[in-house]
């Protein structure tokens, strides 16, 4: 029983007879439930789980089954306590004796040998809030390539009906693994590349047929065309998840311990944008009838079958689950601030708009960080106040002591993106060519073609100089700025972004919001720490935290 339903029966006790009956008309609802109809309840779960013989089979501390009750109504999303939609005792029954002799199960609840009964008081709409608990399969000295069994879940209660879930559990069926791949020598954006795609199945038994997934994002593509496979392309919305996915669909047996290869290569094209990249590739096995449904609602290719063709002795070491690679690694992008000029009378308030753009001829993807910002420090002329600043720039100390503003654009970035960020400056003092400076923390990024236009000026009152108007150049004038990333930042924050759209020139990424300075993450990425923020600088195709829920999993989006 849980703590919740313990302290309701306190509480019911305490009131008495009288008491009790009074609350159960104001809001108890198992028994209207039970007076009307039953109320539905789904037990939700995993209902089948394949056990490698050659791993762990995920996390050992971790279940595979995740046991909830789906009960109808609108799931509580506010705050406080959560209503109950029914009160009332009602017990859950896990029936494993199915896996004798083929798994291990470890059982929630009150379990007694390969039996667990579970039992609880309150129910509330949706899942969120009736978890049963996890169930944890493993293999056993008995465990053999083909067996079988299979795990029951019912339930019961008083105005209660429970759709069961049956878990079918399999052992050592079949495991397709992917061919290792590398990344391709000086591979330039715009160039097409052939991977060496491949399968193996380490299975117990063999496989009725293959599914295999071609991922691409934004700056990659698929161009061959074969009849057995069939493409999407999302080129709306988030940056992030823009991408483009290949199935193919192969109805031959991959027999266990086999490996196979693509009798026909595959292409993979690079964008003249492309840099840092995700290509993925995997395998997985055939589901009955799915080759039917497979190609439902994408663009069928119109050419000849792409097919399979056996491989001679294969090394298992050269096969893995999870074959991705980032690309193209040889592109360059020109990050350029812009300056702004103007003049006023003591009192008079004047803008300056910042600019802020990438002159490509890459895009900044990314995509391994989640779309992590960057960020630029502003700070005003001598004799200046800001009154107004960009939406998302905020007040820092710059160089330690000196005021000033850090505005941070979001990523992905693309190739050709222009943003404006206008400061509206109050005269306190006329202070002829009074300078502030705008600039990118000083950082060593390979990527940047050009940093000399990193740095630019505000000019108030200049001394009719012409073309002194403080766009780009870091000639000269005072060094107001950060000698490294975040250095002085007194809150460590930095989510912001210009007036000229900035979330659809950066795609609206996940990092909108996120604090800290400069951060584009990467395998060339060279780590910097400055004051609260650490900020991971390049893109590249090793990862310090290789985010493992999205490319080539079980079939999903790799974003």
């Amino acid at each position: 029983m849980t703590q919740q339903a313990r302290r309701l029966r306190a509480r019911l006790a305490a009131l008495g007879a009288v008491g009790a009956t009074a609350l159960a008309a104001a809001g108890v609802q198992g028994a209207a439930h039970a007076a009307d109809a039953p109320l539905p309840v789904v037990i939700t779960g995993e209902d089948r789980v394949d056990l490698s013989l050659h791993s762990d089979n995920g996390d050992p501390t971790e279940p595979q089954v995740d046991l909830r009750l789906d009960v109808p109504g609108e799931e509580f999303e506010g705050d406080g306590e959560v209503p109950a939609v029914y009160r009332g005792e009602y017990t859950i029954r896990i029936d494993a004796r199915g896996l004798k002799g083929v798994a291990k199960a470890d059982l929630p609840c009150d379990a007694d040998g390969l039996v667990a009964v579970c039992s609880g008081y309150d129910l509330y709409a949706g899942t969120t809030y009736n978890r049963l608990g996890g169930i944890r399969l493993d293999l056993t000295d008995d465990s053999e390539a083909g067996d079988t069994g299979s795990i029951v879940v019912t339930g019961e209660g008083e105005g209660l009906e429970f759709t069961p879930l049956t878990v079918d559990v399999r052992v050592g069926g079949p495991e397709l693994l992917n061919r290792a791949l590398t990344l391709p020598k000086d591979l330039k954006a715009g160039e097409t590349f052939e991977p060496p795609l491949g399968v193996m199945n380490v299975g117990g038994v063999p496989s009725e047929g293959a599914v295999l997934r071609l991922y691409g994002s934004r700056g990659l593509s698929f161009p061959d065309d074969f009849g057995n496979c069939s493409s999407a392309v999302v080129d709306t919305g988030p940056l992030l998840r823009q991408h483009t996915e290949v199935l193919c669909a192969f109805p031959d047996t991959l027999e266990a311990g086999a490996a196979y290869t693509l009798a026909d290569p595959v292409r993979v094209k690079t964008a003249d944008f492309a840099l840092h990249d995700i290509f993925s590739s995997s395998f997985r096995p055939l589901e009955p009838g799915e080759e039917k449904t497979l190609h439902e609602g994408r663009r069928q290719g119109s050419g000849p079958d792409l097919t399979l063709e056996r491989a001679g002795d294969a090394d298992p070491a050269q096969y893995t689950k999870y074959a991705e690679l980032d690309l193209p690694t040889t592109n360059t992008y020109d990050l350029e601030l812009t300056g702004a000029s103007a003049s006023g009378a003591a009192g008079d308030t004047v803008t300056a708009e910042i600019g802020f753009a990438n002159n490509g001829p890459a895009w900044i993807s990314a995509l391994r960080s989640g779309g992590e910002p960057f960020s630029f420090t502003v700070v005003a002329p001598e004799g200046s106040t800001v009154t107004s600043a960009p939406e998302k720039c905020r007040t820092i100390t710059v160089d330690g002591s000196v005021p000033g503003y850090r505005c941070s654009v979001a990523t992905p970035l693309l190739e050709d993106a222009r943003l404006t960020f206008p400061f509206e400056l109050r005269v306190d003092e006329v202070v002829e060519g009074a300078r502030g400076r705008v600039a990118m923390p000083e950082w060593d990024n390979p990527f940047d073609s050009d940093p000399s236009n990193d740095v630019a000026w505000i000019v108030l009152n200049a001394p009719g100089e012409p073309g002194d108007d403080g766009t780009g150049g870091s000639d000269g004038g005072p060094s107001d700025g950060p000698s490294a990333p975040g250095a002085g930042d007194g809150d460590g924050s930095g989510d912001g972004t210009g007036t000229d759209d900035a979330d659809s020139a950066s795609g609206g990424g996940a990092g909108d919001d996120a604090d800290g300075g400069l951060a584009l993450t990467g395998a060339q990425g060279v780590g910097l720490l400055g004051g609260a923020a650490v900020l991971a600088l390049g893109l590249g195709a090793a990862v310090v935290v290789y985010q493992r829920r999205r490319a080539g999993r079980d079939g999903e989006a790799a974003v």
